[in-house]
Order: C-alpha cells, then structure tokens, then sequence
C-alpha cells in the first residue's frame, strides 16, 4: 500500500505538460506532495485538457506566469528550449525555490541552464528513467515513475539540502534515486536509450521504404521484434531531434562501437561462422536475463505489477 505523505512543496510549476509532466502532476498529488500546481504550454487545447482533466490548478501560455511563487520548477518540455526558458523565468524565480527538468541529456542541460539560474535559487537536474511513446496530458498517469530510476545530476547551484529533497520528492513519486556526473549520465543512456532510440528509427524508416515494394506485407506480418522497434520509433519526434543534436558526442562514440560490432555480425554470417553468431546471442541472453532479475524487464507501469494507492 502507498499512503500519501506529508507536503514537501506548496507550490509545483511545470513548464510543460506532457506525458512525463502531468504524470509528475498526477502522482505528486496523489502522494499529497503537493499543494499547488501551475503549468504552461504552448496551445490552448493543451492547457484546457490538463485543466479539465484536473492535472493542475492553473495553466498559463508563459512559462513565467506558471513560475512566480513556485516552490519547484520543473521543466518537462524538450531539451532544446531549455536555455530560452531558463532566462525568461530566471527573474521571476522565487528565492529559495528549487529548478529541475527531465530531459535525458544533462551535461547540455547544465551547460544551458546553469548561468541562468540567480544567487538564492538551487538548480538540480534529472532524468526519470521512464516514459511511453504516448505523449499529452491525458496520456500521463500517477503509476509511470513505480520502481524506476530517476537519475540526479548535481550542477555547481545545487546545495545538498536540494539535493536531498529531491530526492525525497521522486521518492514519493515512487522512483528509486542515483546520482551521477551530467557527462557520464550522457554516455550510459547513449548506450541503454539514445542509440536503441536511433536503430529503431532508422529500421522503421527502411520497413516503409520496402512497404511500398512489398505492398504492405512489412505491416502485415510484423512479428514482435519489428513490432517492438515500431513502438520505440513512435516516440515524440522533437523530444529525441532534440536528444540527438545535443548529446552528439556521446551518441557518436557510441554509435561508432556498435558500427564496429555490426560489421563483426557481418563478417560472421558472411563467413559462416556459427561459433561467433552463437556466443554473441548467449551473451545478449544473459543481459536479458539480468534485465529480469533486476525487475526492469517490462514497460507496463509499474512493471505490470499491481499497486494500490490508499487515500
């Protein structure tokens, strides 16, 4: 059972209103975190849907409307307007407060955002590890952050107290905390999310080119790895524009690893060699396998696992 907690921020602005937005909205108040919560976006239909859906309190179009008098910031909207906003709320920000985001590119964030960010004000970014290829307020849900990772990347504005209260806020959201360096966090989810994001684009993109050949026999008889791929290449398409232009070093290092273990695949089915393609497939099996171990194997919320929240 998950009973609500104690109130950590009265007010919670979110600029953007999303997927990952409202769900921080819907869970912080269904955990009691919260007393407050403003947002803003860009289009009316959005704001009218988080307000009719009783996502937030109030929903303005400026970011710095939603701000003034917050507690918590957090933007949620793509990594590439993060330095524009960040100076259009910085004068508004109230001392005290607390700024974070949750894009999943973070020295870029950091590099962005940070010298905006005035004397009085703590700036912690994150990264919940988690999501849907759904976007929109109505598609968030209080569930989506049970038992993942929200990943915490201290700048120089960040004091140990916000850090810690952070950390109890996601906490309370569900998620389980590590805190990294912003450069390595880029280039262990170059790895685990931008590159599988990038191979799934990049496969769907060639199955529509030979759609029109095969007359729709790619859609027809997907099987469940190109099924998978599809459900990865639906993503928001300015979220992960954003993601690749601005974790470019990381994703071409790694990009260029796995180019060099393809072309060994290759070599191996080219040549014949069983041996290779076996091992290779008995070590990714056993990834798998401590993907299950560690409870991380499903993207249903909470890991198709039942929860209950107590009110």
């Amino acid at each position: 059972m998950t009973k609500k907690q104690d109130v950590m921020f009265k007010k919670m602005a979110l600029i953007g209103i999303g997927l990952i937005g409202s769900s921080i909205a819907r869970a912080a108040r269904q955990k009691g975190l919260v007393t407050e919560i403003s947002c803003s976006a860009r289009t009316h239909d959005t704001r009218r849907t988080a307000l009719e859906l009783g996502v937030v309190d109030e929903a303005f179009e400026q970011a710095i409307d939603a701000v003034k008098d917050a507690d918590l910031v957090i933007l949620c909207t793509p990594v590439g307007t993060y330095e524009k906003l960040a100076e259009e709320i910085a004068p508004v920000l109230k001392k005290g407060a607390l700024v974070s985001d949750v894009g999943s590119v973070k020295q870029m964030v950091v590099e962005a955002m940070e010298p905006h960010i005035p004397e009085g004000v703590d700036f912690v970014p994150g990264h919940p590890i988690s999501g849907t290829e759904k976007s929109g307020p109505a598609a968030g849900f209080a569930e989506l952050f049970e038992n993942r990772w929200c990943i915490l990347t201290p700048s120089r504005k960040s004091t140990e107290e916000a850090v810690e209260k952070l950390s109890d806020f996601w906490k309370g959201l569900g998620s389980d905390i590590e805190v990294m360096d912003p450069r390595h966090h880029d280039l262990v989810l170059a790895i685990t999310s931008h590159i599988p994001h990038l191979v799934a684009y990049n496969i769907v993109g060639t199955a529509d080119d030979l759609e029109e050949v095969t007359q729709s026999e790619v859609i027809k008889y997907s099987a469940g790895g190109f099924r998978d791929f599809t459900r990865l290449a639906a993503s928001d398409p300015t979220m992960w524009r954003d993601v690749f232009l601005h974790n470019k070093e990381a994703v071409l290092e790694m990009l260029g690893r796995f180019s060099e273990d393809l072309t060994a695949l290759q070599r191996a089915i080219r040549w014949g060699d069983g041996d290779a393609l076996f091992q290779m497939f008995s070590r990714t099996r056993a990834i798998r396998r401590q993907i299950i171990d560690a409870g991380q194997e499903t993207a249903e919320a909470d890991f198709g696992r039942s929860t209950h929240i107590e009110d």
